[in-house]
């Protein structure tokens, strides 16, 4: 189901301002009844305005792959309602890119408008933007678990949006610094395209599995697990010939499948580095309907399954949604990003969380899913830059097959 009017709600946190910061952000239909989005992240060190920003970003995303034109968007943020609202001019450094994207999105739609509201207004919100701020202790968890030759160098902050201070002075020696570390990283790695990203990125090599029966066969294939077939085997030796070749790949990050763990184990001993198995990277659980096919399924559940066709928040029977499984490749995601800062990580995993991944990637809606093809062990490139920014370099590559 789509909507054409939606209410953002957005907001944002910094516990030290500059601190772990995080946003969350809630989309509702127009009676505000219906949870329609939610998004939340943690987003390292930050302000608050840096974070009631990315917010405000999420929310007004979100609501464009619902397909939503008309947007009403309310926040307990004076400072960011004032400025998107062309009442008060953005003056800080921080604050420039960040409220030049928000415009950027604001123009797609064909209305939108911006309300204060109190806090105790927009608590959805800002209990999603606590659960992100909660989010950093997993992160150091989950770096301090990476074996140590895995570990991305630690430079220190790219972005100056998320790591300059707008609230509170600093010594004038840090912000030279950190102004010179942001020109290098911005020099030596400019982001693609017209995106303006800067910082150098987490670039995700996304690798599906080789061939099983079932893929042979074109059943659904989700938590069962059937191993590779003699040439899905082959498969993964050659992508991991292609990936060795290619080298500077710090990791290799696979699905807890079978069928992923296969290809992933060639991968990494091409490489020369360990496996690590990351839950969120599982394939969709089809429920009843795993193994059926296309038609199988149709004809036992015709109006359940025409619906579950085009519309992400329906699951099939005792499986799960597409919008569930955004809900974890989002989180490890963001696990992937916390744990290799600025590293090339191969991710093995299948059709549904390497096109959310992409989804993710590009800022679109779900009518990816349904449209984008991805061959056995075919490659795609997405990369995740500290600003909040991403592009897609490359997608459904087979030619080393």
């Amino acid at each position: 189901m789509t909507y054409s009017e939606v209410i953002v709600e957005a907001d944002g946190g910094s516990r030290g301002n500059p601190g772990p910061a995080g946003y969350g952000a809630v989309v509702y239909d127009p009676e505000r009844v219906r949870v329609l989005a939610e998004r939340r992240e943690f987003i390292g060190v930050a302000t608050n305005n840096v974070a009631e920003y990315r917010g405000l970003i999420a929310g007004l995303e979100a609501a464009a792959e619902i397909g939503a034109e008309s947007v009403t968007v309310r926040m307990d943020s004076k400072l960011v309602v004032e400025q998107m609202s062309g009442r008060w001019k953005v003056k800080h450094a921080a604050m420039i890119p960040l409220a030049d994207r928000s415009r950027r999105l604001v123009a797609g739609f064909a209305r939108v408008s911006f309300t204060w509201i109190p806090r105790e207004q927009n608590a959805h919100a800002d209990r999603l933007a606590n659960e992100a701020m909660d989010d950093a202790t997993l992160v150091d968890e989950v770096r301090s678990a990476a074996p140590r030759e895995q570990r991305a160098p630690a430079t220190g902050p790219a972005d100056p949006a998320v790591a300059t201070a707008d609230e509170r002075e600093l010594p004038s020696w840090i912000d030279e610094v950190r102004d010179a570390d942001a020109a290098a990283a911005k020099a030596a790695h400019p982001g693609p395209g017209w995106t303006g990203a800067t910082g150098r990125p987490t670039r995700l090599l996304l690798l599906r599995h080789g061939q099983t029966e079932l893929s042979l066969q074109r059943r659904y294939s989700g938590r069962g697990n059937p191993p590779l077939t003699a040439l899905g085997r082959e498969q993964a030796a050659r992508a991991a010939k292609m990936l060795a070749a290619k080298g500077d790949i710090a990791a290799v990050v696979s699905s807890p499948l079978g069928r992923a763990r296969e290809t992933a184990d060639a991968a990494a001993t091409a490489l020369g580095v360990p496996v690590r198995v990351l839950d969120g990277l599982i394939e969709t659980d089809f429920g009843a309907w795993e193994g059926l096919t296309f038609l199988e399924a149709a004809q036992r559940d015709p109006e359940l399954h025409a619906r579950w066709i085009g519309d992400p928040a329906i699951a099939a029977p005792g499986g799960e949604s597409f919008d569930q499984v955004r809900e974890r490749v989002g989180a490890a995601r963001r696990d992937l990003v916390g744990l290799y800062p600025g590293a090339n990580v191969v991710v093995v995993s299948h059709v549904t969380p390497i096109k959310t991944l992409l989804q993710l990637a590009l800022g679109v809606g779900p009518s990816l899913l349904y449209r984008l093809h991805l061959d056995l062990a075919s490659l795609s490139i997405a990369e995740f830059y500290p600003d909040g920014e991403a592009s897609v370099r490359l997608v459904n590559d087979t030619s080393y097959l």
